[in-house]
């Protein structure tokens, strides 16, 4: 295997020494059940993939970033009684955030990027807490399964270990997707009041309590080709953002 230069962990000192780097991109997944035919970590294995080849195309028009090794462990806090569910306060991801901001304003990184690949990690109030604490350093987020439109690649809605995230596996890992026959139907149950059906309120979902397989929608009209598809215009507009970001000057990135 080639090293690539963009990424950390497989660089070497002599050309991070060389390298000029002006955005940090951070993938940020999660370990946690995915219904019956998926791996714990789908989460970290889709938001590595994406990230991964979405920099590349970045970095191929002069970006000059650096993927970082991703965080694997995510906000579980409902699904704590699910077996290794493996759970991270949110508390604890600011921690991490400020030591990993110390170290790139200290090198010269302007940037960072979190690429998110897990619903419940909510970066937005932690990144208003940092931006006071690091005015020198640009934070944003993205979460990758919004960066394109799900409605025109698949049909069942779901947000779990559904027709979307087995698409995806199908087509990046399918050596880890079991048969869909071993699959549960992702049937969930939603709460009773009506402002949360509306999503004027809302309240965190005792996994358990709403979901027999673990699973939210319906997996089985999942494809590779379906999970290629949207996996290429997820990356192509990632890339898009990423150079943006990183080549942008600071003035530039506020549209007047």
């Amino acid at each position: 295997m080639k090293a690539r230069p963009f990424m950390l962990s497989e660089t070497d000192w002599k050309t991070v020494r060389e390298t000029s780097f002006t955005t940090a991109i951070l993938p940020w997944g999660a370990t946690e059940a995915h219904n019956y035919h998926l791996p714990y970590g789908t989460d970290n294995y889709q938001v590595e993939y994406v990230t991964e080849r979405a920099a590349e195309a970045a970095w191929a028009r002069g970006a000059r970033l650096l993927v970082l090794p991703g965080i694997p462990f995510g906000v579980n806090t409902g699904q704590m009684d699910i077996a290794f569910c493996m759970n991270m306060m949110p508390s604890t991801q600011l921690a991490i955030l400020k030591d990993c901001c110390e170290v790139l304003v200290r090198h010269g990184v302007s940037r960072l990027i979190i690429a998110n690949g897990h619903g419940a990690n909510q970066f937005i109030p932690i990144i208003r807490e940092l931006a006071g604490l690091y005015p020198q350093l640009f934070i944003c987020t993205l979460n990758w399964f919004q960066a394109a439109d799900r409605k025109a690649f698949f049909t069942e809605p779901g947000d779990h270990a559904d027709e979307f995230e087995t698409s995806v596996m199908m087509h990046i890992a399918p050596e880890l997707v079991h048969p869909l026959s071993r699959a549960g139907d992702g049937a969930t149950k939603r709460f009773t009041p009506e402002g949360f059906r509306k999503g004027w309120a809302w309240a965190q979902r005792p996994w358990s309590k709403v979901t027999a397989d673990t699973g939210s929608g319906d997996p089985r009209l999942a494809t590779p080709e379906k999970g290629a598809a949207f996996t290429d215009a997820t990356i192509r507009n990632m890339a898009d953002f990423f150079h943006d970001v990183a080549t942008l000057p600071y003035d530039a990135l506020f549209e007047a």
